[in-house]
């Protein structure tokens, strides 16, 4: 039994409140015309919550008793509602609620969350039901599953340590990148699926430049070669690519080495400014119709294997690098940094943040490390323009994105 006091009027008074909770969303429920009999109302919730919290205090054997109460109650109207053809949803939500009557004497922010998070599920009922049904596309929901094994199943299995001679490849580490990559180009695909043609070509601009700002600014250099007219919507799409690169780098730095990340904040905020700026000038070329929306959005929210390419490609990098500064001695940082930065800017600046986060490299080598990646992989960034797209397209790329190299530069001399 839990000791007297006020604590214990506290979480009797959380249960209290999830079980007003939970019961007046059911309460509407049962008055709905097409709703089964038999559903828990207001009072049956309040009860079930203050049995849970009161059989908590009491000790073990009051909740074995009313857990067997509440098995049999639970029993009886599944009985009852499985006749009517109806669902387990008022059985669950039962439950649920006086498993939260107990929690919340322990944990009464954790019960009352739960407690919102089964009300709004219970309320949304026809919403996810829309949703999973029409809304959801069956390669999305496959996609959603792949997310989710890779977040809960895969990533806690993975050693959070180096495991190679050079101490940059952390597999816990490379994996949260991966899944990093996942999420953000789900949410991309969401917010194009949500905002429609109004702003098709920026964000999938913005989503391309999370996987390889380089390969999206030659991929619409080619659309503008393609089709001309298209030049200027395609030119502001590459670069909402800049503004991917930049908000990729600090989830890398931030992943591997927050000190780093930390020390970098304001260059990267600078360079992050160039770049919306420089995309919001071009913003008024970002409307296209709904069909090149879709052809640029494509068809799932984001390519599984194209995630782990980039892994193993960054993974590659880092070890390269670390090799080479090997050989080559400590003062071969920025060089190496430059030649890496021109495969992927990302991969280079993760080099050089494990190697800074394991104390291989000082802080100050690092920063200019990355530095050189960034001029090295901007221009770059240029040269694909001029190779891939139309004059138009290429001179309304160029200038954005050597601005934004350079704030990033500035800001890393004055700081």
């Amino acid at each position: 039994m839990n000791g007297g006091g006020f604590p214990d009027l506290a979480g009797l008074a959380m249960a209290l409140g999830i079980g007003l909770l939970i019961g007046l969303q059911r309460e509407r429920a049962k008055g709905r015309v097409e709703s089964p009999g038999g559903e828990p109302g207001l009072r049956t919730c309040l009860l079930l919550a203050l049995v849970g919290a009161m059989a908590d205090l009491l000790g073990t054997p009051a909740i074995l008793a009313a857990g067997l109460g509440v098995a049999a109650l639970l029993a009886m109207s599944r009985w009852q509602r499985r006749a009517e053809g109806a669902g387990p949803s008022a059985e669950v939500a039962m439950l649920a609620t006086f498993l939260l009557g107990m929690l919340a004497l322990h944990e009464r922010a954790l019960a009352g969350a739960l407690g919102v998070i089964v009300a709004v599920t219970l309320a949304g009922k026809a919403r996810l039901h829309a949703m999973a049904r029409h809304w959801l596309s069956e390669r999305e929901l496959h996609d959603l599953l792949i997310l989710a094994t890779a977040v809960f199943v895969v990533l806690p299995l993975l050693p959070d340590r180096a495991v190679d001679p050079w101490q940059v490849l952390n597999l816990r580490k490379l994996w949260q990148l991966a899944v990093s990559i996942m999420t953000i180009a789900s949410l991309g695909y969401i917010a194009l699926r949500v905002f429609g043609s109004r702003l098709g070509l920026g964000l999938a601009g913005l989503a391309g430049g999370f996987v390889s700002s380089t390969a999206t600014i030659a991929g619409m250099g080619e659309r503008a070669r393609s089709s001309p007219p298209l030049a200027p919507a395609a030119a502001s799409a590459g670069l909402m690519s800049n503004v991917g690169t930049i908000a990729q780098l600090a989830v890398v730095l931030g992943t591997i080495s927050p000190p780093l990340l930390r020390l970098l904040a304001v260059p990267l905020a600078a360079a992050g400014a160039v770049a919306v700026l420089a995309a919001l000038l071009s913003s008024r070329h970002l409307l296209a119709d709904r069909e090149q929306v879709r052809a640029l959005a494509g068809t799932r929210p984001f390519e599984p294997l194209a995630a782990i390419r980039f892994v193993v490609l960054l993974a590659g990098v880092m070890t390269v690098a670390a090799m080479a500064r090997e050989w080559l001695g400590p003062g071969s940082t920025a060089g190496v940094m430059a030649l890496s930065g021109l495969i992927d800017v990302h991969a280079a600046a993760a080099s050089a943040a494990q190697l800074d986060a394991v104390g291989r490299i000082g802080r100050q080598d690092a920063v200019l490390g990355i530095l050189a990646a960034l001029a090295a992989n901007s221009t770059l960034k240029c040269a694909m323009a001029f190779l891939k797209g139309t004059p138009a397209y290429a001179w309304r790329v160029t200038p954005g994105t050597l601005a934004m190299a350079l704030a990033f530069g500035l800001a890393v001399l004055a700081d």
